[in-house]
């Protein structure tokens, strides 16, 4: 069957039409213009020197969905697509791609350097589980100053690890300085894009190595679907040696699971590679197809809607700062926040959707005006179509310790906003009502 469809030039296009059709590669059967969900837990080989070659990784095909399927491989090309990326990878959610990301170049006795401003889930990730597989984490004293960074360095440093604008407290992370701290201690930078996604900010074309999204919050956009992704810069060197031993003793010392492959041969996508062929082979983290196909659905209206995120979210940001019951608005948006330098000085339109504010009062005050709501759902997601709300020091980051709280930014007063695309006069009046509440 002849088609004229050829998207064989897909990143020549702009992102808006990127993200309708990268990875769309019509199957030569039936040339679905939708990508089919390819609901199957495996593929028949043509015959035993097939099935060799494919488990030997020199065809790249299909064996099991828990490695690869075509609907996945869909939405792994247009993640990486989206995101300037050589590879992507995806996972089951974005906690299982963040992991995969510090375990695929960090084990027992290494070290991980992170900004404190970190979702809640992420920074127990970093201070107690990866703890206890032996990989020590330190949280910069201020993240927004390179010399803390660099100040947090071991000898046995693996990685720095920032999130694009953070979650809740809204901050802009000057990705170009930290890189280039990284790099000078031979380390990649690591960054968390889900609260920008590509629409707003690339990372890996301001020096980032790798980058994890949470493709549940903007990216799939109504919550339906839970995701992450792993994307690869393809830029990063992973033979470097430090003190005449390799950095990164994994990827240039042969794989016993693969016959002596060294990962570093590969080329650009050695790090795709490896966190597909290694943990996502042993975790079992996969995304689902159906879960792959909601998230490239809803992928092709992501330009659109987070266009209008954040005209919202400005505007929101705009209405809290001129309340008399609110004390402090996280958003660099605004001229006030500390972090509108960074954002003129990275060119970024916007800086998400995703900000909080600290209330007049406390925990007391905060759920009072949570509960008052009627538009706004109280639940711990972002990134829907519809307003989210909730309270972050009992709910999202409710496992932190006072002086994590603290060095994320959150207090009892503090309530988080992820502002969805309704009318903003619907979503200010209904913030208003919680305002009233309160007294």
């Amino acid at each position: 069957m002849s088609t004229k469809y050829d998207n064989s030039a897909v990143n020549e296009w702009s992102f808006a039409t990127r993200s309708l059709h990268a990875g769309q590669n019509l199957d030569g059967s039936t040339n679905a213009r939708n990508v089919p969900i390819y609901q199957t837990t495996s593929y028949v080989f043509n015959d035993a020197e097939h099935a060799a070659n494919r488990f030997g990784l020199s065809d790249a095909g299909p064996i099991y969905t828990r490695l690869t399927n075509p609907t996945q491989d869909a939405l792994e090309e247009r993640l990486a697509s989206l995101e300037g990326g050589v590879a992507a990878v995806a996972f089951a959610s974005g906690q299982a791609a963040e992991t995969a990301a510090i375990l695929n170049l960090a084990s027992a006795g290494d070290h991980i350097v992170a900004s404190p401003r970190l979702y809640g889930g992420t920074s127990t990730l970093f201070t107690v589980t990866l703890k206890r597989l032996g990989i020590d984490v330190t949280l910069v004293d201020n993240p927004d100053d390179p010399t803390s960074w660099q100040d947090a360095v071991q000898p046995n440093t693996k990685a720095f690890y920032g999130e694009t604008f953070g979650n809740p407290v809204a901050d802009v992370l000057d990705i170009p300085a930290i890189a280039e701290v990284a790099h000078k201690n031979l380390v990649p930078l690591i960054v968390d894009n889900t609260i920008a996604t590509g629409a707003l900010a690339r990372p890996l074309e301001l020096g980032a190595d790798v980058v994890v999204v949470s493709t549940t919050k903007f990216y799939t956009g109504n919550g339906s679907a839970i995701g992450g992704a792993i994307i690869d810069g393809g830029s990063f060197d992973w033979t470097v040696e430090r003190d005449g031993e390799p950095v990164f003793p994994y990827f240039v010392t042969p794989d016993e699971a693969y016959h002596g492959l060294k990962y570093a041969d590969l080329g650009a996508p050695a790090f795709a590679v490896k966190a597909r062929a290694g943990l996502l082979r042993d975790t079992g983290a996969a995304i689902s197809p159906f879960n792959a196909w909601l998230t490239l659905n809803g992928i092709e209206t992501l330009q659109l809607r987070v266009e209008k995120h954040n005209a919202n979210a400005q505007a929101v940001a705009e209405y809290l700062e001129g309340h008399a019951k609110v004390t402090k608005v996280n958003y660099a948006g605004l001229d006030s926040s500390p972090h509108k330098e960074v954002k003129e000085k990275l060119g970024y339109d916007y800086t998400g959707s995703v900000l909080s504010f600290d209330i007049d009062g406390g925990r007391e005050e905060a759920w009072a005006f949570i509960d008052a709501l009627k538009l706004h759902s109280n639940l711990a997601n972002i990134g829907d179509t519809r307003s989210l709300v909730v309270h972050p020091a009992t709910t999202t980051h409710s496992q932190s310790d006072e002086a994590a709280l603290k060095a994320a930014g959150i207090t009892q007063a503090t309530v988080r906003l992820s502002v969805g695309i309704e009318d903003v006069q619907d979503i200010i009046a209904d913030l208003e009502r919680g305002f009233a509440a309160i007294g």
